[in-house]
């Protein structure tokens, strides 16, 4: 295989074809995602060269956004053109729209039964622990040093403490970044505002409709500008904007999204599938779905041929640290927040410590792990009848 050449271009059927099989099978997160791209794409199809793989995934990480649906739209931008891109992209989303807006469904028609409460008195601390250990191998990847980790113990504080808004958060630890890590008061980087323009227009967008529907579409269109390292990062927004501005969803019900959201297959912000469904129906799970990946679409098309050329730039590379520690310090927040919700006596202590233990010891999936704890639930939930469990 001659991985030096680019390839050659492709039918957008193909990339349709493969990205709805991608979808519907993807489970493990972004990172094992990507893997599958790469093992799939370089080594057996021949898709694309492993240097242009590396720097598809190096562009990507440098956005805001979820990691493995960049990936596959900016590979689809290299196979099969601006109409391969939106082609490839939506077909990777569109399987998991359908599994988690039927989740929701589900729910919404069943939710006042006992035994959906009793599931989720044993899942919603495994979730937190899921979290956890996301976060620790985040952290891992990307923080190096103790300016990022004086970032992220800022960010933290914050978020538990304030409940700031987190774009906020997000642009003033870009700009700590560049002025500690770039040259900025030696070169002027023109790249810099291309990075950070997608929070700053998302915090700039005011809800002037009455529309239930047009508020889901603006609040998410917002939430996925803000999605730097991790889809793990909106967590706290969301919970900020469903529950504490809105008052959509009760904090029960968005931890109940949150773990159909790392339980589907794709990225954990197909959250905002059932969030959708849960406020308005059908058409809320659509507007919603579209507002969280239609930003990622106009990065990748946009702006990634842009960080294609001045990735290398200090600036551009000093707002992104800076933003990642954000991340690592809201999504910790975000922990602590929703784990006063979802552990309230011994056992779902128990149930969250024995997660988190499971996860650092052996290579759980979280289908596997959230099947165990709702099995724990169901059982111990009619014998301990915890009064604290906020029901639907």
């Amino acid at each position: 295989m001659n991985t030096q050449a680019p390839p050659a271009r492709g039918s957008i059927g193909e990339l349709t074809v493969y990205f709805l099989r991608l979808g519907l099978l993807g489970f493990g997160g972004p990172v094992a995602l990507v893997g599958q791209m790469e093992r799939e794409l370089v080594a057996e199809r021949g898709w694309l060269s492993s240097e242009q793989m590396r720097e598809s995934i190096a562009i990507c990480q440098s956005l805001p956004g979820p990691l493995a649906i960049q990936v596959g739209i900016y590979i689809s931008y290299l196979r099969g053109g601006f109409w391969g891109a939106w082609a490839g992209g939506w077909a990777f989303i569109l399987p998991n729209f359908v599994i988690v807006a039927a989740l929701g469904a589900l729910y919404v028609y069943l939710g006042d039964l006992q035994p959906v409460t009793a599931v989720f008195y044993g899942v919603s601390p495994a979730v937190i622990a899921l979290i956890l250990h996301s976060c620790y191998r985040l952290a891992k990847l990307g923080m190096e040093d103790p300016v990022q980790w004086a970032i992220a113990a800022v960010c933290f504080v914050v978020t538990v403490i304030l409940r700031t808004e987190v774009a906020l958060l997000f642009i003033g630890a870009g700009v700590i970044g560049i002025l500690y890590y770039g040259n900025l008061f030696r070169r002027r980087p023109p790249i810099v505002l291309q990075v950070g323009a997608a929070p700053v227009l998302a915090q700039l967008v005011a809800v002037t409709s009455n529309s239930t529907l047009a508020k889901l579409l603006l609040f998410f269109l917002k939430a996925g500008s803000l999605t730097f390292g991790s889809g793990l990062v909106i967590v706290p927004f969301l919970e900020q904007g469903l529950v504490q501005q809105y008052g959509w969803l009760d904090q029960r019900q968005f931890l109940i999204a949150v773990a159909v959201g790392m339980i589907s297959p794709g990225p954990v912000v197909i959250t905002a599938t059932f969030v959708g469904y849960l406020v308005a129906g059908f058409w809320g799970s659509l507007v919603s779905t579209i507002g969280i990946f239609l930003p990622s679409f106009i990065l990748v098309l946009v702006a990634a041929p842009l960080l294609a050329k001045y990735r290398a730039n200090p600036n551009v590379q000093g707002f992104v640290k800076g933003a990642y520690a954000a991340a690592i310090g809201t999504i910790l927040g975000a922990c602590i927040l929703l784990g006063r919700i979802a552990i309230g006596d011994w056992l779902t202590a128990l149930i969250g410590i024995a997660s988190l233990a499971v996860l650092f010891r052996w290579k759980v999936s979280n289908p596997l792990l959230i099947a165990a704890t709702a099995i724990v639930g169901l059982i111990a939930f009619p014998l301990l009848q915890p009064d604290w469990v906020m029901v639907k």
